[in-house]
């Protein structure tokens, strides 16, 4: 039987490497993206235990620490505004890449089911020829041996 060979083999396997990139390319996005929403939190979190602090003082000692924290608010502001549009960003970049990840997937799951159907009818093709192989073979064996008989009848008549 001959060996299967695709002509579309080569995109195949260039569109899996770029799917295998891309997923790559998502994960460390994935990535980047939770430790930006980590420090964001983290943040969020250090500046509601300061409050926190501020409120459970009594009035006369927390006036100081409440004009040193209202003055700095500004610039905790502007951190963590800066982690949210950092955030925002990251998850734009994340939605682009798995749209263009299952781009990729659903081309290359295209050829795969092309590839898959191109075997099958190769196969097919291959097993009629054998069968044609094996009836012209049945039909010389057959026509052989009614040419021996009669050759045999010939001689023994």
């Amino acid at each position: 039987m001959k060996r299967f060979v695709w002509r579309l083999q080569r995109v195949l396997d260039i569109k899996t490497k770029e799917e295998q990139t891309k997923k790559t390319e998502l994960l460390r996005l994935s990535e980047e993206l939770a430790e930006a929403r980590l420090n964001m939190l983290a943040q969020q979190r250090i500046l509601k235990d300061i409050m926190a602090d501020i409120k459970a003082k009594e009035p006369s000692g927390r006036l100081y620490e409440q004009e040193l924290f209202l003055r700095h608010s500004p610039i905790n502001d502007e951190q963590i505004k800066m982690l949210e549009d950092k955030v925002n960003e990251l998850e734009k970049q994340q939605s682009e890449k798995i749209a263009e990840v299952l781009k990729v997937r659903r081309f290359k799951e295209g050829l795969e089911k092309l590839r898959s159907e191109t075997k099958m009818q190769f196969i097919k093709e291959q097993e009629k020829f054998e069968q044609k192989e094996q009836d012209e073979m049945s039909s010389i064996r057959f026509s052989r041996n009614i040419i021996e008989q009669d050759n045999a009848n010939k001689c023994a008549g």
